[in-house]
């Protein structure tokens, strides 16, 4: 039985519980998030062939720093890095290292701020220089899947509104969608309840109510949808070697739909695909 509680009186551990935050809880998520949203509007200028990942990590590192903000995956479970930098096949969590970005690849960069408890998370897609078709259009399906699944976000809807919006739409243009990776409950934690599929049925999972605030972050693939992750522990690849393309923001539910925290301060939230 899935029990709601107020985000006040829960305590700071991932309890199974689902979390309704107030005012003061979208605020806090708000100043949070949007700082790794502009960060992420920084490095849009930062991509491009030549650049290794390791500066890109060392540019959000700097600039959390600077604006008062710490990094929630560095010292996390072990990983070492900033940010997650995931090229091409890598469906997610790919660390950043001194191999320089190549004309033509792909990359998603996955940064989460926490400030003053706030946990701010969010990633991209950018093309490195010239992307062939096939790549930008799997980045254009993968953005609308994640923003259908936005759309399916209301008060008394089930979850699983988001994952059949995502599946319906990426299945429909010949991409599948990744089983072994899903959103997350958000806020004072990093990761919380409740997960956040993206497939399924629109019966199917726990109502969603005002207050709750959750990441969609659809990973989704040219080939097969199967993953595996490497000896690291942490980087997860398309088992066909297929390219793979995640977008991902934090909402908060609201009375009649949802609040996206994430959004790009300057409209950059596909950067290097038109519209």
């Amino acid at each position: 039985m899935v029990t709601y509680l107020e985000a006040d009186s829960a305590p700071i551990k991932n309890t199974g519980q689902i979390r309704l935050y107030g005012e003061d809880g979208f605020e806090g998520m708000r100043k949070a998030c949007k700082l790794t949203a502009t960060v992420l509007d920084e490095l849009v200028d930062v991509v491009k062939p030549g650049v290794t990942t390791n500066e890109i990590d060392k540019l959000v590192f700097e600039f959390g720093m600077d604006h008062g903000a710490i990094p929630a995956t560095l010292n996390y479970r072990g990983y070492t890095k900033s940010s997650c930098t995931s090229i091409n096949h890598v469906v997610c969590h790919g660390i950043p290292n001194d191999k320089p970005l190549r004309e033509g690849e792909v990359v998603n960069i996955d940064v989460t701020y926490v400030i003053d408890g706030w946990h701010g998370d969010s990633s991209r897609m950018y093309p490195v220089g010239e992307i062939k078709r096939a790549a930008e259009r799997l980045l254009e399906v993968t953005h609308e899947c994640l923003m259908l699944g936005i759309d399916a976000v209301k008060p008394g809807a089930r979850m699983g509104a988001i994952g059949e919006a995502i599946q319906k739409h990426a299945e429909g243009e010949r991409c599948s969608v990744v089983r072994d990776f899903c959103g997350h409950g958000v806020g004072r934690l990093f990761h919380d309840a409740p997960n956040v599929l993206h497939y399924g049925r629109a019966d199917e999972g726990i109502e969603m109510r005002k207050g709750m605030i959750f990441t969609i972050e659809p990973m989704i693939n040219l080939g097969r949808p199967h993953v595996k992750v490497l000896s690291d522990g942490w980087t997860a690849v398309t088992r066909d070697r297929s390219l793979s393309a995640q977008y991902e923001h934090t909402v908060g539910v609201t009375d009649d739909g949802c609040e996206i925290f994430t959004l790009s301060p300057k409209g950059l939230d596909r950067p290097g695909l038109p519209g």
